[in-house]
């Protein structure tokens, strides 16, 4: 019984998740990278985005994303944000919406706007559940649809921050990005956590969302494009210095984010083509911290085993 328990504990330790790779990023191989991955959407299907704050311009673009969502017939989804702007309410976040040209393509669902959902997390460490929209429950299937870029606080935003600080409510942000110590916007900002508790509550709620839906019934998508070192939910972003990558998925979350940040800290610096500002956003505030600690709770491998589309 034991030799069978090392053996079993062996091989999962040197199992290795796929994650799908396409240097091509338009519609029709944002549709191929999503059929590679082999899971089929079933049911109300949302496809989570950001809708991108008012005046940003990094935002995945409706026209590229549009095949896909027809294809799975599925719903944008979206929350509002825990900070001042114009998505911090919903009359002002649809308004965004529209002049984002979303509405355009697709049922669009602001899953917070009637309330909220408390949905369970597994690791307890600093969150006690996880503050979703309450339209969260009205979905079989979700594709995590994420524009892999910097973020002023995480370091990068990828398919754990989507899941994550993505789908929860404005209350249910502030609980994560206070590490459990508040849930009312106005408190935020003066209830920051520790950066690793931060980025820790993040794993936590992103495993919330993994196990709410259940394996088969979510995939992660990360496109590599317009990669600035600021948030799309900043509104004056930098311009990005890095050149597009392409387009991963993956049905593990972590494997995902941690090949995709593999790319940029691997990538060889070229004529306008510079990774070296996103890497510093990403060190400064610890951000791969995530996707370690997301592997220690058991929500993905960073093993993984790229399997490229374009051979």
């Amino acid at each position: 019984m034991a030799v069978a328990l090392v053996q079993v504990m062996a091989t999962a330790a040197f199992a290795q998740s796929k994650v799908y790779f396409t240097k091509q990023i338009t519609p029709q191989s944002l549709v191929k990278i999503y059929e590679a991955l082999g899971v089929k959407a079933h049911g109300r299907v949302a496809v989570k985005i950001s809708t991108g704050e008012a005046g940003g311009h990094n935002y995945l673009k409706p026209e590229l994303i549009r095949d896909l969502v027809d294809k799975v017939n599925g719903t944008i989804v979206e929350c509002n944000t825990a900070y001042p702007g114009k998505r911090a309410n919903a009359a002002d976040h649809w308004q965004v919406v529209k002049d984002h040209g979303f509405d355009s393509i697709a049922a669009v669902d602001l899953m917070d706007e009637y309330g909220d959902l408390r949905i369970p997390v597994q690791d307890k460490k600093h969150i006690k559940y996880d503050i979703v929209g309450s339209h969260l429950g009205n979905y079989n299937f979700m594709i995590n649809l994420a524009h892999f870029k910097g973020h002023a606080m995480g370091g990068f935003g990828g398919v754990l921050k989507n899941a994550s600080i993505g789908v929860a409510s404005s209350v249910g942000k502030t609980y994560i990005h206070t590490a459990g110590k508040a849930q009312s916007p106005k408190e935020l900002w003066q209830n920051l956590p520790a950066q690793d508790y931060f980025l820790e509550s993040m794993a936590a709620a992103a495993q919330g969302v993994h196990n709410w839906f259940g394996e088969g019934n979510i995939v992660y998508i990360n496109v590599m494009n317009n990669m600035s070192v600021d948030c799309d939910c900043d509104s004056h972003p930098a311009d990005p210095k890095l050149k597009d990558m392409g387009i991963l998925a993956s049905t593990d979350p972590v494997a995902l984010d941690k090949a995709c940040l593999d790319l940029v800290f691997n990538h060889k610096a070229g004529p306008d083509d510079d990774e070296k500002p996103l890497i510093e956003r990403i060190n400064r505030q610890h951000g791969t911290y995530i996707v370690d600690y997301a592997e220690q709770i058991g929500l993905g491998s960073k093993n993984y085993k790229i399997v490229n589309l374009d051979k």
